[in-house]
């Protein structure tokens, strides 16, 4: 393709050579590291590549989909690509376009160790129902770890120096290698079929993802998971997190530190012992001070000083009640009394007998019939008199009538001159 500035090419000529080249390139397998991840709503991530030891980088894309059949990806990771050149034509801009990755290395170790981590999870042994917690000052501890390591050091004198008085059953096992998983696996069945074992440390120092690889073997999780003593995950420094401490019952930082979870320290609990003893005693003596108090103010009251008082004031009132009863009783009879002389001296003064006592008398017929009318004799008929002291037999000599009004005024002025 021949240009001179008499016969110039046009652009898009020089444009689709670019891209029939690039094209010409084809798929390529290259090894590189993800320096930057973005992945976005459009359905995909974008990626900047670098060299593993020059300095060189190249933007790149690819559907979201892909990166997910790669497994989980970070900054940093190694990484295999299938890559596939892309030339632009209307912007003239290169891209790169990813068709396939593959962790590579320590990334490829950490992909597996991700897809692990999900599928037991999604099996649900990390979920905390299943946690079981740690008694508060166990019997005896089993500790798993390595022999005369520094892992074992710090737990053993971490322990002894928190609770001298601790029991610990120690069983040492590789912790680094391939047999390392089998040999741990066999100490915690040990530890675990032994009754007055109450909690087990599993402890390992820090290390590379590959030496801490045993402490997320399948096999040893599952075994931590159906073991009945509660697993202390102790393995590593801060920053290490093997799959082992997902399912332990607890993580502990350090191995130090699963020293401090597992017992308590004894002059910390006497300090609080004697801090509760304290309390104790001053919420006594207050107990003490405020029921005598209330029983100062009991025996103070006057029922109490004077116990008879009461029964004293009661005896009084009961006397004075029983004087007013007698009083109304002797009243109410003397009124009666009165009222029956009134009723008996009414009751006389109305009687017959008391009105033949006042020289009146009483006139009966021969069949003993009250004469009540000068209209019932004739002269001449003999007549029975009846006075307050006797009887005696009078004859009618004359008979006069007379007005009653006549002899009403006379019977009460008590005339009876005829």
């Amino acid at each position: 393709m021949t240009s001179t500035p008499e016969h110039p090419q046009p652009l898009r000529t020089i444009a689709q050579a670019v891209r029939t080249w690039v094209e010409r390139l084809g798929e390529v397998w290259v090894e590189a590291q993800v320096i930057e991840l973005n992945r976005h709503r459009g359905g995909y991530a974008f990626l900047t590549l670098r060299d593993l030891t020059e300095e060189v980088s190249v933007q790149a894309s690819c559907p979201i989909a892909v990166l997910d059949v790669a497994g989980p990806l970070s900054v940093d990771t190694t990484v295999v690509t299938r890559v596939r050149p892309r030339y632009w034509y209307k912007t003239g801009k290169l891209s790169y376009e990813l068709l396939e990755i593959r962790p590579s290395g320590e990334g490829r170790l950490l992909a597996h160790l991700e897809q692990l981590k999900r599928m037991l999870q999604a099996e649900g042994l990390f979920d905390p129902i299943h946690k079981k917690r740690l008694p508060f000052l166990p019997r005896r501890v089993g500790v798993i770890t390595g022999s005369d390591s520094a892992a074992e050091r710090d737990v053993l004198e971490n322990l002894r120096r928190r609770w001298p008085a601790v029991d610990v059953a120690v069983r040492h096992s590789l912790v680094q290698g391939p047999q390392a998983a089998a040999g741990v696996m066999a100490a915690l069945a040990e530890l675990d079929a032994d009754p007055a074992v109450e909690v087990i440390i599993i402890a390992r120092g820090g290390g590379s993802l590959e030496d801490l690889l045993p402490f997320s073997d399948e096999g040893l999780v599952r075994a931590v998971a159906r073991a009945h003593t509660p697993v202390v995950s102790a393995i590593g420094h801060e920053p290490d997190q093997p799959i082992l401490d997902l399912v332990a019952d607890l993580r502990a930082s350090t191995p130090t530190d699963a020293a401090k979870r597992v017992v308590p320290d004894a002059n910390a609990e006497l300090g609080h012992v004697a801090t509760i003893r304290g309390r104790l005693d001053r919420a006594m003596a207050r107990t003490v001070t405020i029921r005598a108090d209330e029983l100062a103010a009991l025996r103070s009251r006057p029922v109490l000083r004077v116990p008879t008082g009461t029964l004293d004031l009661h005896s009084e009132r009961l006397t004075s009640l029983r004087d007013r009863a007698l009083r109304a009783v002797e009243g109410r009879l003397r009124s009666e009394e009165v009222a029956l002389q009134h009723a008996r001296q009414r009751g006389r003064a109305l009687s017959p007998t008391s009105t033949l006592e006042r020289g009146y008398a009483i006139l009966l017929d021969a069949d003993n019939r009250p004469i009540t009318s000068t209209a019932e004799v004739d002269e001449g008929d003999g007549l029975i008199a009846r006075l307050a002291d006797g009887t005696m037999v009078v004859q009618v000599v004359e008979v006069e009538g007379r007005q009653d009004q006549d002899f009403d005024e006379d019977f009460e002025e008590g005339r009876f001159d005829g």
